[in-house]
């Protein structure tokens, strides 16, 4: 039985959690309900709540910004553009290293936003807004290294061609809600960092981090109109726009693997110009385990990586060899058992808290009762913990999984790890890239040769070798582009070749 922190489940294991994180704010002026359009904090007549997860309470009535909104947000961001794209290198660098200083004095609260929105467990969320605060450090510094190239032209000796970048212009950029922070600090820091103005579109489910964080750019200096923040209950109409607008030059998107198909498609058939485009979807990672791994190593990525983040991330099929399934399984499950807690964010020495809403609990619901019905069998968890909300779902470990299941093939984010043996590599790499979205893959070995193969022939944009901290980088149907190191400011510039001869 998983370890909860509800008085419902408590006297079933003799654990008991006090409350000493305190969910109150430093600094109110952080909670944010309007949207921020060309310096402005505009309240709109409509709505929409943002509910806390973890407790169903209304956290705040958010501004609800429209089509009109959007296309005033464009316009004001185009003119904030032809004034910023000529701030010097260092002016942009010393403002984002403003916001990387705002943001780490300003801790505690933007991980309260953050657990207070996605529910997830409060020392996640520090180390979130930690990766945002470090996101903003490492633009800052790539601010004042941007690129260009100087070649001699090969027909003549006094021909000089050079390659600068430029700033695109006005930038898209719409985010998803399982890492609200963090996800919008990725593409809004390098975005700024090469002279782009931002229009920004958070989830739904999760605006308050996105929104603050606007507070923190105004804060900093950046200037007016360069950062809008609009958050909407209209995305569908919203999103459209972005795609159709001439005047919006490039559009980043996170989310499903089927809005970001759309979005692509509105992109070339609707806009009257060429869009560069790039997107971050949901998928279905392989984490393969070989017999020569390191049981331990291995055990403890997928606890950190499969089941952190609230256990809402793409690592779902892990692939164990033969020789070490078996064991491998029973060690999984004892972990999960011994060392997860469920309950409140808020709540010390919960490690999980609840999933975002109620489409997710009943898909992941769903998937895992199908693959019980085709022989999958459950090691640990495979119900809801309903004594703690009805958001709450137990931490599954499900066993003998096969392609044949529904659940092998779907995105699930959830805190559901299927477990499927293979015999050997080819075997491995038949079941693993049998899917069309992966956007990482993790293998856990002590052979380097094993270790090179896969990293070459697994298809995944990002992989992982004895450990789960990558970079990013997507590829085939989990996405395009490139979003962190120093590719990732690239995805914000163009090229201008100039040909010169005295």
């Amino acid at each position: 039985m998983l370890r909860c922190s509800s008085s419902l489940v408590r006297k079933k294991v003799s654990v008991r959690f006090i409350r000493p994180i305190s969910n109150s704010f430093n600094d109110p002026d952080l909670f944010r309900t309007r949207a921020f359009i060309n310096g402005e904090w505009i309240e709109k007549t409509e709505s929409f709540e943002v509910i806390n997860p973890s407790t169903q309470e209304v956290i705040g009535q958010i501004s609800s910004c429209g089509k009109e909104d959007y296309q005033f947000a464009v316009k004001s961001a185009k003119e904030a553009f032809q004034r910023y794209r000529y701030t010097t290198p260092g002016e942009r660098s010393q403002i984002l290293y403003n916001i990387y200083e705002l943001t780490c004095t300003n801790r505690e609260d933007l991980a309260r936003l953050v657990t207070l929105e996605t529910g997830k467990p409060y020392h996640n969320s520090l180390g979130e807004v930690d990766y945002t605060a470090s996101t903003f450090k490492w633009f800052a510094e790539e601010a004042n290294r941007i690129y260009g190239s100087l070649l001699s032209a090969t027909s003549s000796i006094d021909r000089q061609m050079f390659h600068i970048k430029r700033p695109l212009g006005v930038v898209g950029i719409m985010t998803s809600w399982n890492s609200p922070s963090a996800m919008v600090a990725r593409k809004l820091a390098p975005a700024l960092a090469a002279g782009n103005a931002c229009i920004i579109r958070p989830a739904h489910e999760t605006p308050l981090s996105a929104l603050a964080l606007c507070w923190l750019c105004e804060q900093a200096g950046l200037p007016a109109g360069v950062c809008n923040i609009l958050p909407t209950k209209t995305s569908k109409e919203v999103g459209r726009y972005l795609c159709e607008s001439s005047q919006v030059k490039k559009l980043f998107y996170s989310g499903t693997p089927d809005l970001g198909k759309l979005l692509l498609k509105l992109c070339a058939s609707e806009c009257e110009t060429i869009k560069k485009f790039s997107m971050e979807l949901g998928g279905n990672a392989p984490f393969i385990v070989m017999e020569d791994a390191e049981i331990d190593r291995a055990l403890d990525g997928i606890i950190d990586f499969k089941f952190g983040q609230y256990a809402q991330t793409c690592a779902n099929r892990i692939f164990v060899q033969e020789k070490i399934y078996d064991l491998f399984a029973t060690r999984l499950a004892e972990r999960i058992e011994e060392v997860f807690h469920l309950g409140d964010g808020f709540d010390q020495g919960v490690t999980h808290g609840p999933l975002i809403n109620t489409h997710t609990v009943e898909q992941v619901s769903a998937l895992v009762g199908k693959a019980k019905q085709s022989g999958a069998r459950v090691l640990t968890g495979g119900s809801r913990a309903s004594a703690l909300g009805p958001l709450f779902y137990r931490p599954t470990i499900l066993a003998d999984v096969d392609a044949s299941m529904e659940i092998f093939h779907k995105q699930l984010f959830g805190p559901v790890a299927s477990l499927i043996k293979f015999k050997d590599t080819s075997d491995v790499f038949r079941m693993a890239n049998n899917v069309e979205s992966a956007p990482a893959g993790f293998l856990y070995t002590n052979n380097i040769k094993k270790a090179y193969l896969v990293a070459t022939e697994l298809k995944a944009g990002m992989i992982g070798i004895n450990t789960c901290e990558i970079s990013n980088s997507a590829i085939s149907s989990a996405g395009t582009g490139q979003g962190v190191a120093k590719f990732g400011i690239e995805e914000y510039t163009e090229t201008k070749s100039i040909v010169l001869e005295p």
